[in-house]
Order: C-alpha cells, then structure tokens, then sequence
C-alpha cells in the first residue's frame, strides 16, 4: 500500500468474558448494505480510488464481497481483545483472482486480492524516547494513538504458505502468508491463527492488548482488478 494502513486504527470496542468473540458476523448481514454492522470503512490519502465492499448473499449465506479495480480501501471493526485469553482467530475468505503483479517482497506489489489485519495497542509506558516521540506526533495528526504493531494475514500470488516478512513498508507490520497462488481459487477456505503465538515470533515480546480488525482488497500498485469474498471472524480461547 502507498500509505500505512497500520496508521488509520483506533482503539475501541469492549472486552467480553465469554468463549468466543465474534468479531465479524458478516452471515448475519442484509444483502445490498454496503457496510457490516460494527464496521467502517477506512481510506487513504493519495489513493483516490477505492474498493467497493458490499453485503451479497453467498451460497445462502451473507458474506462481503469486495471488488478491486486499481483501487484501495478497507473495512474495519474497532475492538479490544485480549490475545493471550483469546489467541486464536478463525475466518473463511473465497477469492476469483490471484494479481500476476503481486509480491509482498517489493513495494510496487504490495497488494493482495485479500487479507485480513490484527492490530496491536501502543501502551506509552513501555516505549522508549524516540518511540514516544513519533507516537506523540502521530497523535497530535490522527486525534489517536496508532496502533504499536500489526499482523497481515494475506493471500499472495507465488511466496509460500507459511512465508512471516515485514511489510515493505514498516517493520512494524508482519506479513503472514495464509494462502498462495490461484489452486484454491474460487471456492470458501476456513483458516485459522494463533495470533498470540505469531505475534511473539514476529516481534520476539508478548503481546500488546488487540485494538482492531480490518478486511481488504487492494489492487493501487499494480493496478490489476480483484474480487473476494470475507465470511465471518471470531477469536477464540485456545
């Protein structure tokens, strides 16, 4: 992406004592709504162009669809989890296409036909000077702290399943390789993560307080056309 999406999450939601925290109940929505309940959309600057994200019914289920046309924009739910309590998330994604451009190693292709993004909570306390610093002013920008870290659980076009690299972009950003390459197109993939665990082998520490959820296609560096499809999303207790 041309700008960080890491940069555009906000804190908020409620944390709930329960086995299963569902994040996305995109079944539950009403064909034709653009927008699922508890979530908004999230743009960026310079990107003018934006995915198309609509409520459609799906083999007799709701699911959001999404349709990129060298366009980027996402959807997000602001919420806060615990990642050690609930460490697994579990979610079911179909894509058409995979982008013949597409290759989270250079910039030029970092985009994706879909992922999925977890975002972490800044704490102040334990940032450094330098840290503090840019947090303070991104705060003085975007109203919020931003988030301290992501994992980006992504569907590329030739790296292997399994493949962790940092985001082009920001290290502070870990691309996970959940699936690759066009075998599995066109038909529903369940997945599942244990966040906490990618977390702490991304960033060799323990985890911060989760601050978000995002879904999104993107297709604004390669400028190729992608449609998938985004199920439901839950945490789960190990």
């Amino acid at each position: 992406m041309t700008v960080c999406l890491i940069m555009t999450f906000f804190l908020g939601g409620d944390l709930r004592s329960q086995e299963m925290i569902d994040v996305g109940r995109f079944s539950a929505g009403k064909s034709g709504n653009n927008i699922p309940a508890g979530w908004k959309p999230v743009y960026f600057r310079n990107v003018s162009k934006h995915t198309l994200y609509s409520i459609v019914e799906e083999n007799g289920s709701a699911a959001v669809m999404a349709k990129a046309n060298a366009s980027a924009s996402g959807l997000i739910r602001e919420i806060r989890i615990n990642p050690i309590e609930y460490p697994v998330i579990r979610w079911k994604w179909k894509v058409e296409n995979i982008l013949k451009k597409g290759d989270a190693t250079r910039k030029e292709g970092d985009d994706y036909p879909a992922r999925v993004y977890v975002t972490f909570q800044y704490d102040p306390a334990k940032a450094g000077f330098f840290e503090k610093s840019k947090y303070e002013a991104a705060k003085l920008l975007y109203g919020q702290y931003p988030p301290r870290a992501a994992i980006n659980y992504i569907w590329e076009s030739r790296l292997q399943v399994g493949s962790m690299l940092p985001n082009t972009y920001t290290n502070r950003t870990m691309m996970v390789v959940v699936e690759s390459g066009s075998e599995k197109l066109n038909r529903w993939i369940e997945e599942e993560r244990n966040v906490y665990e990618d977390y702490r082998r991304s960033f060799s520490e323990e985890p911060p307080m989760i601050s978000g959820v995002a879904i999104m296609t993107d297709t604004d560096n390669t400028g190729e056309t992608a449609t998938a499809y985004f199920g439901d999303i839950r945490f789960e207790k190990k």
